[in-house]
Parts: structure tokens; C-alpha cells; sequence
């Protein structure tokens, strides 16, 4: 059986059982693409069908190319790793360590021992954590009146570091910074910033944080898993005039637009068009960055947004700049090295530097790691692995 015929066959079974309700998937190599297919509706209420350039909500999924973008400016010298963030983003400087809660349930607050800098962000060891993943912080959003970070307000990236920048990994609010910081060197908007340095020059033409209107007549809506399993529409949108735009999880994009940054990085910093960052700053992100501390287990806080998360439980995973890295072999196939991350609403990739392979994965619905669409990613990664030998 073919890759095409494997990977169709899976994606169309997968939305007729109603695991999803709608998917693309793009698996590529460095010369060109693999696998392209689309199933399924990209609105269960109106039967919009599930089309290859249907736009999605990237989530997390923002974050290496906010990396990538940040890693130009340190090419430059405009930001550099292991100095203080906050001569960039002054607001950093005002952390505060959350330690604990007194009797009238006041936050209890320390300075950190040590400085923030450009790689405690872009490795998640800084301490900032999200509200999905800890009550600590749900709790200080409650008591101080801060709002959720998809508000895209200022004031929601005020909430306190849960321990000190370097001493463990927690996957964060740190690459809204890093957006931050790329904005006062470049003098720009992120969003212009990457679309001038990074977006335009990969050909990433259906990627920006404002869904523009041709942008808009293809864009999937966010289904919530309910009773029985039940899909149905929400009502979610990230905000489209923010006060800052997210650099950790506000773009809107589609799978083949990902799949040509994730060929960028197969080719070390090369597109089909330009090339964007050096070969040896391409090696450096997809190297641990953060020593011997390690990826662990995301703990849901919020249960109708996600679920615990860990992708391959019992494999040793590290992060580099700015994605998790496998150590070892995954079960999928993919070689030691490999880089992965995800969205809030089910999209996923994965990046093999080993043997030269990637794909992207996209639906969208939530709860995160959802127990369906995340095993479902997991097969098509497999499949390809199987269609190379």
C-alpha cells in the first residue's frame, strides 16, 4: 500500500468514526512534499468540508517561528541568549517569584535569585507557567483580577514565576516575551517583523496573527469535545486588535504554509525561496538548550481546555530553541533528535533532522492531547516513518 493510500484510508476512517471533525496533514522531506490529504468538515455545523489550505488556529505552533524570528536579531547581535531580557523587555524586571499564600489568601512574593535571559525564555526554564497547567497561577489570576494570556492583554503576562529562571522546565507564558523583546530591537510589530525576516521570504503566505478576509472564507472553527464525545462548534476567536500579538500562540495558518518551515529547517535555514537563518544557528536550536534539566508531564488545571499532556510518556525529552527534543528513538519511528511541538487545539509537527522527514497535523478542537486526534497524529507520523523503511 502506498503512503497515500495508508494515510488517506486512516484520516478519512478517523472522521467517520467522528474522532475528529476535520484534518489536514502535510509529511515532507527536504527536497519537497511526501503526503498531502484533507478529511472531514472544518465547521460540523454547516459542512464546510475539511480542504488542504484550510486555515486553522496554530496555537503553539507560533512558537518556533517566533524562535526562529528572535534567533535572526541574535545572528545580528540586536539579542543575545544569556544577558538580562529585561534591557529588551523592562517589565521582566519586575518578576516576582510566587512562593506561597498567606491566611487572608494574599500571594506571597520574592525577587528570583538570578536574571531572565533570552534562553530561560525560549527553553520554558524561566518560570512562567500557564494557567492550563497550574492552579498556583489560576488562583493568582482570580485573586489579582489578571486575565487569561488569549486576551492578549498586557496585564495577563503580570502573573508571578512559580520558581527560579534555570532551576526546572514549565511550559509557559516566556515566548510572549520573546516577541516582546524582537519588537523593541526591530522597531516593529511582531506580526511585520516576521512577515518581513521570516513569513514572506519562506512564501508563508496564509500566516499572520490577523485573519485577513481570503484568510477568513477558509478558516476552521474550534469544536469542544462534550458529553458522549459529542464535537460540536465554540465560539473562539484570539483577539484581532490585541494589545500585544501573542508570540507564544496567536498566529492563524494552514498546514502546508507550516510545512514550508518545517523544510526550512530540514534544509538548515534555507527555503525554496531564500535563505533565512544560518546553517549553524539552525543546528544550534535543535540542540538542547537547557543542560540536564528535562521535559516533564503538563498537569491540567483547566480539563475543558486540556487534558494532562506528555507526548511518548517514558522517553527522556529535552527542549532546544525553541521545541521538545526526544532523546532516544520514538515509537513512531522517529529518529534520536527529533523536534516536536503542538497547538492548544490539536495541531502537532514534527521535525526529523536525522532522516530528513517532517510532518504537520491539523484540526481543531480542544481538550489538548485530546484522546483521539493526538493518537491519530501519532499513526500518520508512523506511517510515513513506515513508508521509508
Amino acid at each position: 500500500m502506498s503512503l497515500k493510500e495508508h494515510v488517506d484510508g486512516l484520516l478519512k476512517a478517523a472522521v467517520e468514526r467522528g474522532d475528529v471533525p476535520g484534518v489536514a496533514a502535510v509529511a515532507v522531506n527536504r527536497g519537497g512534499t511526501l503526503y498531502e490529504g484533507a478529511f472531514g468538515k472544518r465547521n460540523l455545523a454547516t459542512g464546510e468540508p475539511m480542504t488542504i489550505d484550510t486555515v486553522g488556529w496554530i496555537a503553539s505552533m507560533t512558537k518556533p517561528i517566533t524562535g526562529a524570528c528572535a534567533m535572526q536579531l541574535v545572528e545580528q547581535g540586536k539579542l543575545d541568549l544569556d544577558g538580562a531580557a529585561s534591557q529588551w523587555v523592562p517589565m521582566l524586571s519586575e518578576a516576582k517569584v510566587l512562593e506561597g499564600w498567606d491566611a487572608s489568601g494574599k500571594p506571597k512574593l520574592r525577587a528570583p535569585k538570578r536574571p531572565i535571559t533570552l534562553r530561560h525564555l525560549l527553553t520554558h526554564t524561566a518560570g512562567f507557567v500557564y494557567e492550563f497547567w497550574s492552579e498556583d497561577i489560576l488562583a493568582y489570576q482570580q485573586a489579582m483580577g489578571v486575565p487569561g494570556i488569549a486576551s492578549c492583554e498586557n496585564k495577563a503576562l503580570t502573573t508571578p514565576l512559580t520558581f527560579d529562571p534555570g532551576d526546572r522546565w514549565q511550559y509557559g507564558i516566556n515566548i510572549d516575551f520573546v516577541g516582546k523583546a524582537i519588537e523593541a530591537v526591530s522597531g516593529k510589530k511582531l506580526g511585520q517583523q516576521m512577515q518581513d525576516s521570516l513569513l514572506g521570504p519562506v512564501g508563508m503566505n496564509d500566516t499572520a496573527f490577523k485573519i485577513r478576509p481570503e484568510m477568513r472564507a477558509r478558516l476552521a472553527t474550534v469544536h469542544a469535545r462534550g458529553e458522549g464525545d459529542v464535537l460540536a462548534p465554540m465560539e473562539f476567536e484570539i483577539p484581532q486588535e490585541p494589545e500585544f500579538e501573542m508570540g507564544g500562540g496567536g498566529l492563524y495558518g494552514t498546514a502546508v504554509d507550516y510545512a514550508k518551515f518545517v523544510r526550512m529547517v530540514l534544509n538548515r535555514g534555507e527555503s525554496d525561496r531564500d535563505r533565512v537563518l544560518r546553517a549553524d544557528t539552525v543546528d544550534l536550536m535543535c540542540r538542547n538548550a537547557m543542560g540536564d534539566l528535562r521535559v516533564t508531564r503538563l498537569k491540567s488545571a483547566m480539563p475543558a481546555f486540556s487534558n494532562d499532556a506528555e507526548f511518548f510518556p517514558g522517553l527522556a525529552k529535552t527542549w532546544g530553541l525553541t521545541w521538545q527534543i526526544n532523546i532516544d528513538r520514538a515509537p513512531t519511528g522517529r529518529s534520536p533528535g527529533g523536534l516536536q511541538w503542538a497547538g492548544l487545539a490539536n495541531s502537532y509537527f514534527w521535525i526529523d533532522p536525522a532522516r530528513g522527514i517532517g510532518g504537520v497535523y491539523l484540526t481543531q478542537m480542544v481538550p489538548f492531547a485530546d484522546k483521539k486526534a493526538l493518537p491519530l497524529f501519532e499513526a500518520f507520523e508512523t506511517a510515513v516513518y513506515r513508508s521509508i523503511g
